[in-house]
């Protein structure tokens, strides 16, 4: 398992993170800890959380994922060998996050209130990187970087990113997190926190987690530069672009348990062009000899700016075929081929 540099940071994590958002929902929390014992096993150092896990976000479910996360920690005495990370939910109009029932947004109240609860779950006095999960502000689509531009309404109650900023380098301040990241996020977002830590002498993020994968190509257009001219590399989620690129999903095919088949939350990778674009991926994958998802995971983990590729799982079968991807080096007219496809297709899945 490689170990890369976070941003510019002293802290060097897995180039494979264990993303855990079905601890608590598809996952008990005997299977999510023999899923963190197996990939501990095979080299990850590198967690991946959020308050607002597990999914779907519900009520009677939120925190769970974290508390599942925090009895590992506890029972296996790993704390100090394990980068945690988790997230702070953005604007939003539930309201089970907060004990007055306020909407989520991202006031130095919430964010306190969110991180104080995040560490007890985590049973953990500091969070290695504490991350922004979707911006305050309004934005053209989920994600900030669409394909296709659409004027977001600019809202009179907007907390401003540089209010945003200095709450969370209180929190460093005050011990409670280490490093700050974004998630989400688009250009100028990225280049707003980074300018104001530069103006202000606020803490500098060091990440930013947005979906990638071959379907999903955005993150070149603008936030690739961003990446590595200011340290800010990507946490690339949605490898597997929600299970499509494994080809599961194939024909119409609906596994049993899926999240497909569970929770119908998948539109993402169902938009016009997708389906043409997929099954081509997974027949380049098929034709070069190799396993869909380990292709789609090793094609993310070969880019530049990628610090770390988020893999997720529901059982530990899927687990050791993500968790082979980490050695794999594509060949160079795999490589090809897939800029070929690229070509054709672009980002039907933004």
């Amino acid at each position: 398992m490689e170990l890369r540099r976070l941003g510019r940071t002293d802290l060097a994590v897995s180039h494979i993170c264990l993303g855990t958002m079905t601890f608590g929902e598809q996952n008990t929390e005997a299977e999510g800890h023999a899923q963190l014992d197996r990939a501990f096993a095979a080299g990850v150092n590198f967690l991946d959380a959020a308050e607002l896990y597990p999914i779907p976000p519900r009520p009677e479910t939120q925190g769970r994922t974290e508390r599942i996360i925090g009895t590992w920690l506890k029972a296996r005495g790993l704390r100090d060998k394990v980068v945690v990370a988790t997230k702070v939910v953005g604007r939003s109009d539930m309201t089970h996050f907060r004990k007055d029932g306020s909407p989520g947004r991202l006031t130095a109240r919430q964010i306190n209130e969110a991180v104080d609860r995040s560490l007890a779950n985590l049973q953990t006095d500091c969070i290695d990187l504490y991350q922004v999960h979707w911006p305050e502000r309004n934005v053209s689509g989920f994600g900030s970087n669409p394909t296709r531009w659409a004027d977001p309404e600019i809202l009179s109650d907007e907390t401003p990113i540089e209010e945003t900023l200095e709450a969370l380098t209180a929190l460093v301040k005050a011990g409670k997190v280490r490093h700050v990241g974004l998630s989400n996020e688009s250009p100028w977002g990225t280049m707003t926190y980074l300018k104001a830590a530069e103006l202000k002498g606020l803490s500098r993020v060091v990440s930013i987690q947005n979906a990638y994968n071959l379907v999903n190509r955005t993150f070149e257009a603008g936030l690739a530069e961003v990446a590595l001219r200011e340290s800010v590399g990507l946490l690339a989620y949605s490898a597997l672009g929600q299970g499509y690129l494994t080809g599961k999903y194939r024909n119409g095919a609906m596994p049993a348990g899926s999240r497909k088949a569970l929770f119908n939350r998948l539109q993402r990778y169902e938009k016009p062009g997708a389906e043409a674009a997929i099954n081509a991926y997974v027949d380049l994958a098929r034709e070069a000899g190799l396993d869909p998802s380990q292709m789609a995971i090793a094609f993310a983990l070969s880019r530049s700016f990628v610090t770390s590729v988020i893999i997720g799982a529901t059982s530990l079968a899927q687990l050791d075929t993500a968790l082979g991807a980490a050695d794999l080096t594509l060949p160079a007219d795999v490589l090809e081929r897939i800029d070929a496809l690229h070509q054709l297709h672009g980002n039907p899945c933004p």
